[in-house]
């Protein structure tokens, strides 16, 4: 791919996604799925001016760099209230864990017609919930807390765990691992030495940051943030691969909780760099969705996606929310919003290449089974969800009362702070 091709794709794919983000804040339509309509226009669905596999291995570089940015500020922002609502999203990840697993195996083989080893990698790729989906749409929706913070942390902690199983259950499939025991030692060992590692570097990242001298400036902070967050992300896929992951999120939370650390001058740029990764990857991996590999799934593809939102999602929501501190509402609202997002996208990508390359039947379905995923869970939930959160009386009351209405309240809250200081 010559030099001025490159720079026509990353030109093209920015412009685009840039024009998702204006025309969302222009409609109050949510972003993500303009974003992915986005990389449908300008991708082999529509326009052809994208084809990321032009990117050849420095694809899966890039999107693993990105990714590990917008995981970093999910976990340097990530802020659970009490060990309540911490037991809350561990219950729902591991309940959720077994039964969406165990649902969309058995929906992906009888609806979606994938045989069962196939079915098996697809089943952990669609496993979380995406946080470079969920977190755009619950700032959009300013959900009331703590909805929000149990949603985004469960996305948090069921991305690296799905992306780590799919690999591990794609060496199974190409007999790189031999059983179901060598399956569970690396997805420990994957898991546990990403999350030790990242404790480490936020650590030493932290420590770091304490030693800096106070400026007003928040450049030096960002360039050593960003140089040990993209030299822990790796290290890590050069000693585990998939273990930068889980690495990017602990990395995050220990940074975001040590005193003195800049995090309140990192917070906002890191968050922008966050965003900037998801306008810049969104479009360029929905641009490889081609039509020709979600027709032949017919409606059997879409059966089996409707399973997974409709069945599987409420009922693993409903038996994991037992007892805990939700009401009928949030756990409503729960069971319906679980998008799919950049890391299963980039994932069914790069496995679909290897499957291909090892003449494993099926390949194509797979990447067309969950490219219909992402569309139909990004599109029907996040035009949705915003109306069903206001519906609900999930939104927070200066999100639903407007700009007006927030200046309002912030003018009353003014006034009276003579007259009730301690509120």
């Amino acid at each position: 791919m010559t030099p001025e091709r490159l720079g026509l794709l990353w030109g093209v794919t920015v412009f685009a996604g840039a024009s998702a983000r204006l025309l969302a804040a222009l409609t109050g339509l949510p972003g993500v799925v303009l974003l992915l309509l986005s990389g449908l226009l300008i991708g082999r669905s529509g326009l052809g001016l994208v084809e990321p596999l032009d990117l050849g291995q420095g694809l899966g570089t890039v999107v693993g760099l990105l990714v590990s940015l917008v995981l970093f500020d999910g976990g340097l922002n990530l802020r659970l209230p009490g060990d309540t609502i911490k037991a809350t999203v561990l219950r729902i990840s591991v309940v959720r864990l077994v039964l969406s697993l165990g649902g969309a195996l058995l929906a992906a083989h009888w609806l979606a017609g994938l045989n069962w080893s196939v079915a098996a990698v697809y089943s952990a790729i669609v496993l979380a919930t995406g946080p470079t989906v969920v977190t755009p749409l619950i700032q959009q929706i300013r959900l009331a807390p703590p909805l929000g913070d149990v949603l985004e942390a469960e996305g948090l902690v069921l991305e690296p765990v799905g992306a780590v199983l799919a690999l591990l259950l794609l060496e199974l499939l190409l007999g790189n691992l031999h059983g179901w025991r060598e399956l569970a030692y690396g997805l420990l060992a994957r898991l546990g030495g990403g999350v030790m590692i990242g404790l480490t570097f936020g650590w030493l990242l932290s420590e770091g940051l304490r030693r800096l001298p106070p400026d007003p400036s928040v450049g030096l902070p960002l360039q050593i943030t960003l140089g040990m967050l993209f030299l822990m992300f790796g290290a890590c896929e050069w000693l585990l691969p998939e273990s930068g992951l889980p690495a990017s999120v602990a990395a995050g939370v220990v940074v975001g909780r040590r005193p003195a650390t800049h995090a309140a001058q990192l917070d906002e740029v890191i968050r922008e760099l966050a965003r900037l990764a998801i306008t810049m990857l969104f479009p360029l991996l929905a641009a490889d969705v081609s039509w020709a590999e979600l027709s032949p799934l017919g409606w059997g593809g879409v059966s089996c996606v409707l399973v997974l939102m409709l069945v599987v999602r409420p009922v693993a929501v409903s038996l994991a929310t037992v007892g805990q501190p939700l009401d009928w509402r949030q756990k409503l609202f729960m069971g319906w919003l679980a998008p799919r997002g950049i890391v299963t996208a980039a994932v069914a990508s790069l496995f679909a290449i290897r499957l291909e390359q090892a003449g494993v039947l099926g390949a194509g379905r797979l990447q067309g089974l969950v490219f219909l995923t992402i569309l139909m869970t990004v599109g029907l939930q996040g035009l949705t969800a915003q109306p069903l959160a206001k519906v609900l009386g999930l939104v927070a009351p200066a999100a639903e009362d407007g700009l007006s209405a927030s200046a309002s309240e912030a003018a009353e809250q003014s006034l009276s702070i003579t007259a009730e200081p301690g509120q």
